[in-house]
């Protein structure tokens, strides 16, 4: 049985009928050229210790090379991932959509007096910053691979149940783990941030407040950088907000 988060994402793909042109996996990002020119992309998740769905995403519709999203090979599931973005994260149907431009997906959250989560190390100049957060009555962070201050990510299991807002990165979407988090989350208000969000309006029917996800706008160039270098790609998007 496929979880819901992920059977929407598949059910509701445009433009599946065009075919992958290009995956190129880079150090931290994970890219997908369809055959008509549109980009996605996904955060490079590593783990291949289980066999491939496909030999290769190359060449396919993208409605079936999508379903590479539920692979176990987390490196096949990222190219599945930057599949679905390709189709979901365009100017057209962000405008289409009526989706809005923003600089935080915290943007108009109301924090005060609130317990605010986050999974992932979201906290960054130039996106939600420290101040930002600060707001909050208190704030934690969850991450894989934690820094001084942040809790591993199995205490989401004791923490997430007590948040008032949660911050869930896109990431989650590659490794499994988001299905289970928004179970977690279902009394919060959920924010999924990140340029591996894909901005479907169909999953704010399982309870979440809003989508942040990314539109890439200079391929080329960010397909030059994310090979040879562990960067951001902001400087290759623009970020867009679905929800409230």
């Amino acid at each position: 049985m496929i979880p819901a988060f992920y059977d929407i994402l598949l059910r509701n793909l445009p433009d599946g009928a065009l075919r992958v042109a290009r995956i190129v996996r880079g150090v931290a990002w994970t890219a997908a050229v369809l055959e008509n020119g549109r980009t996605g992309v996904a955060m490079h998740t590593l783990g291949e210790s289980r066999p491939r769905l496909f030999e290769t995403l190359e060449g396919l519709p993208a409605s079936d090379a999508a379903r590479a999203v539920l692979s176990w090979n987390f490196e096949e599931a990222s190219e599945g991932m930057a599949v679905l973005n390709a189709c979901y994260n365009t100017e057209e149907r962000i405008e289409a959509l009526g989706a809005r431009y923003t600089d935080s997906a915290l943007a108009g959250v109301e924090l005060s007096g609130k317990t605010l989560g986050f999974v992932g190390h979201l906290i960054h100049h130039g996106g939600i910053t420290e101040a930002l957060a600060a707001r909050a009555k208190e704030y934690f962070i969850l991450e894989r691979e934690p820094r001084p201050g942040d809790y591993p990510d199995s205490a989401c299991e004791y923490l997430l149940p007590g948040c008032d807002v949660a911050v869930i990165t896109g990431s989650a979407c590659i490794n499994k783990t988001m299905p289970r988090l928004l179970e977690l989350c279902r009394n919060a208000e959920v924010v999924l941030t990140g340029p591996t969000v894909p901005l479907c309006p169909e999953l704010l029917a399982l309870g979440i407040r809003r989508l942040n996800g990314c539109v890439i706008t200079q391929p080329e160039a960010m397909l030059a950088a994310i090979v040879v270098e562990r960067r951001s790609v902001n400087a290759f998007c623009r970020h867009f907000t679905l929800g409230r």
